[in-house]
């Protein structure tokens, strides 16, 4: 090709494209190659990442504070707060006259999340507030998926009532069918 080019005289503009050629052609094999390392590295990373929650054990966590509910019983509240560990005793002794009235729930969210509307009752006479409830989600057969956690930091006044609709509590499984939810803690207002 350059024989061609070198009678007109453009013999070293055909040499030095050539070289750019070869340079662009090197530059793009080396960027695709490091665009593969960056991909693997980045599915490493979120594998890795995937692994981190089981290794610390944060799994068992919501269980235990729906054990610790059900250990108090609603008509025996001062008994029960004895006999709960130092650190739940403030905040389960908030619960003593407060309860779940009425609950249902549905889906939102294209079928994913949990939508619970429920009314809290306070018969204490001071308000509370920093509500936290636990949902316990089951299959149709009755066997236990998961369960979501949620603080309502709304207060409650005394001696009345409060309607709380479509309270997004969290994702929850696609089996999902029954849902029930319970009170773990409240503080005074």
């Amino acid at each position: 090709m350059n024989a061609r080019l070198g009678r007109i005289g453009l013999g070293r503009f055909a040499g030095s494209g050539e070289r750019l050629a070869r340079t662009v052609t090197i530059a793009s094999v080396s960027f695709g190659r490091g665009l593969l390392w960056l991909l693997a590295a980045i599915i490493v990373g979120c594998g890795i990442w995937m692994l981190l929650p089981l290794s610390k054990g944060n799994s068992a966590e919501p269980e235990k504070k729906l054990a610790a509910v059900e250990t108090v019983p609603s008509d025996a509240p001062t008994a029960a707060v004895s006999q709960a560990s130092e650190a739940q005793t403030p905040a389960m002794a908030e619960l003593g006259r407060l309860r779940i009235s009425s609950q249902t729930w549905r889906r939102g969210g294209l079928g994913s999340k949990a939508l619970v509307t429920f009314t809290l009752r306070n018969d204490n006479d001071y308000a509370v507030k920093d509500v936290e409830i636990v949902c316990a989600f089951t299959r149709r057969d009755g066997s236990h998926l998961t369960d979501r956690s949620r603080v309502l930091a709304d207060s409650v006044s005394m001696k009345s009532r409060k309607t709380y609709a479509q309270i997004p509590i969290g994702f929850v499984n696609v089996n999902a069918d029954q849902a029930k939810c319970s009170l773990v803690a409240a503080r005074r207002a």
